[in-house]
This record gives C-alpha cells, sequence and structure tokens, in this order.
C-alpha cells in the first residue's frame, strides 16, 4: 500500500464524520449545540493567545510528567514483580486492591495530602497511567523464552546486561501495549484532575467555559483535546515504530515464510 493511499483510508473517516457534523449542525439554533462553523470560528481566538501558554502548555506538562513517571514505576515494579515468584505472591493482593480503585475517586484525598498544586495532578495521572503499564510487564517478564534465559546463563549475561537485552526486550512488545493503553487513561486524568481545585489547564478552561455559558469556546476545548490525543497518539505510534522495529521485522519475515 502506498503511503497516499494509507494517508486516505486512514483520514477517510474523520473527514467524514467532520462533514458529517458540519452539515447536521449547519442550521442549528440550539444554544446548547451550535453549528460547527460557530466552534471553529471562536477555535483560534480561544486558544491560539494567551490559554496557550496558560492553560495548554500546563496541561501539556503535567501528562508528560505523570506518564513519564509511570513509565519508569510501572516498569520497575512490573520487572522486579515479575521476574519474582515470591514477590508477586506477596504483593498481588495488594496490587489487585489498589487496581480496583478508580483513580478521580483518589483526586480529594490526593488533594488534601499533596494540595491543589501541579504535583496532585501529576500524582493523579501517575495513579491511573501506572496499572496498564505495571500489568503488561509484568506479563512481559513471566513470559521470557526458556531457552534464552537458559544460553543467557550458559554465557554468563546477567545482571544489568541480562536485563536489558534480554528481559527489557522480550518484555517490550507488552510493555509498549500497556504504555499505549496509558496514554489514553493519562489524557483523561488530566482533565478530571484539572477540574476539581484547579486555576489552569484544559480541563479547568472547559469547566469555565460551561459555568459562564460561552457554548461555542467549551465545545472548542472539546476539539482541542481530541486533537491533542490524535497528535499524541501519532507520535506514540512513531516511538512505538522505532522501538519494536526488531519486533516487526521478525513479524513481517514470519509472514512471508
Amino acid at each position: 500500500m502506498t503511503i497516499v493511499r494509507r494517508t486516505a483510508v486512514v483520514l477517510a473517516l474523520p473527514v467524514l464524520l467532520v462533514v458529517a457534523w458540519w452539515f447536521a449542525s449547519a442550521g442549528s439554533t440550539d444554544f446548547y449545540r451550535p453549528p460547527l462553523s460557530r466552534i471553529l470560528a471562536v477555535f483560534p481566538e480561544t486558544w491560539l493567545g494567551a490559554r496557550l501558554r496558560d492553560d495548554v502548555l500546563p496541561s501539556v506538562v503535567r501528562l508528560l510528567l505523570g506518564y513519564g513517571a509511570a513509565l519508569v514505576l510501572g516498569i520497575a515494579l512490573g520487572v522486579l514483580i515479575g521476574a519474582n515468584r515470591t514477590v508477586r505472591a506477596l504483593l498481588e493482593p495488594v496490587l489487585e486492591f489498589l487496581r480496583a480503585i478508580p483513580p478521580p475517586v483518589l483526586v480529594p484525598i490526593i488533594a488534601l495530602v499533596a494540595g491543589i498544586g501541579d504535583l496532585t495532578k501529576v500524582i493523579v495521572i501517575v495513579s491511573g497511567c501506572v496499572w496498564p503499564i505495571l500489568l503488561n510487564t509484568v506479563e512481559g517478564v513471566r513470559a521470557v523464552d526458556d531457552v534464552l534465559d537458559d544460553t543467557c546463563r550458559s554465557y554468563g549475561i546477567r545482571g544489568v546486561t541480562r536485563l536489558r537485552h534480554l528481559v527489557l526486550r522480550a518484555a517490550s512488545p507488552q510493555i509498549v501495549t500497556g504504555a499505549r493503553q496509558a496514554l489514553s487513561i493519562g489524557i483523561i486524568l488530566m482533565v478530571i484532575s484539572e477540574m476539581f481545585a484547579a486555576n489552569s489547564g484544559l480541563g479547568f478552561a472547559v469547566v469555565q467555559f460551561q459555568r459562564g455559558f460561552a457554548i461555542p469556546e467549551m465545545w472548542s476545548g472539546v476539539l482541542l483535546l481530541g486533537l491533542l490525543g490524535v497528535v499524541l497518539s501519532l507520535l506514540f505510534r512513531l516511538a512505538e515504530a522505532r522501538i519494536l522495529r526488531w519486533y516487526h521485522g521478525i513479524r513481517a519475515v514470519s509472514r512471508e515464510s
């Protein structure tokens, strides 16, 4: 499939949905459901001025900090738990209990402990993003090929070298899967955390527009969040293609043989 054809296939449905939205809302006189033309008209003046610096950038920074911390924590704990049966048996009940708690419920509790600053919002993002990364890392580490593991022992490959070239390499497809799931969770928690006791951020701005009955601006914020998700997803795919180049190469060879 050529690049042009692949791009056309990817963009076909979004373009159709936008066109359908445009014509379906064109004659709308509903205050709460303005036409798409009105939403697009207020988009530049709403988000490309001071709010880009005061709301959009702080939200992205919090998301990246929380997501990055969840990656480090999830992979580190996942390797430790996945590689040791005793640790896994000891921590499994606690992990199951903590995983069952919805992260939005923790927002008031975290705010009481950490205050209402950026730290609270980052912790909320970490509390939700860490689980898919952690659990997928555990399963990936547990699934390391026994023959390759024995080969490493035979050649005296241990410690950091074994961890880097065997364990993390073998578990990387599942780690990336967990990281992809965590990214969408992080965007949701970023917005939720900014709706409580915040004075900046995309979630805060959308709520303020809603409370002030600035409905087109509110919808433009929702549209911006969707675009942010698309951009982050595309960047993640580029990183995934680079990280898992060896894995996709093996799968391509397997399909051809």
